[in-house]
């Protein structure tokens, strides 16, 4: 699981995720966690008996099966493991009314909108829940077809992204699907 880079989104992200290992208990969960942020942000994470691991982001990622991931750069760099992922955020109500209004894009994660269709499923806001995520984790782990367009739509990604100047081509990318 990776919850984010910054205090607040740790702290909006990892009350779900920690309640959404609990439906897994045959699984190991991990949180990817980051030094620059204060250890106590974590420590809810450590009380329910998940392990925190710090600055270890790709080690996790090439050892995954499965990935709960914070939207940000993180989405593309899981994408680039070929890590089946959901991606999660949720942010302030008001903060999300004004952002929906102002920000006209289909997609919130770096692997749709680089893909310019849903690759990953996206649970953002309302959609962000416990359930969601249960129903989407259980599609990742137990559906080959559905974990198989994902990784298709991965390939999709590498090909846009070229071998070359990766982060070049993905603000291209981007600033083509803004406009």
């Amino acid at each position: 699981m990776l919850p984010g880079s910054r205090t607040q989104e740790v702290k909006a992200m990892l009350d779900k995720m920690i309640k959404l290992s609990s439906s897994f208990p045959q699984a190991q969960f991990v949180i990817a966690a980051v030094d620059s942020l204060e250890e106590s942000v974590y420590t809810p994470a450590i009380r329910a008996g998940l392990k925190v691991v710090y600055n270890q982001t790709y080690d996790l990622l090439s050892h995954a099966v499965a990935a709960v991931v914070t939207s940000g750069t993180a989405t593309l760099e899981t994408a680039l493991f070929r890590v089946p992922q959901i991606v999660v955020y949720e942010t302030s109500p008001v903060t999300y009314f004004f952002a929906k209004r102002l920000v006209k894009i289909d997609f919130i994660s770096l692997v749709n909108l680089i893909a310019e269709k849903e690759v990953v499923k996206e649970l953002i806001q309302d959609d962000f829940s416990i359930e969601n995520l249960k129903k989407e984790l259980n599609l990742i782990l137990s559906n080959p077809v559905y974990k198989g367009h994902m990784l298709q739509g991965y390939d999709l990604i590498k090909e846009r992204l070229g071998e070359t100047s990766a982060s070049e081509n993905t603000a291209d990318l981007i600033l083509n699907t803004l406009n």
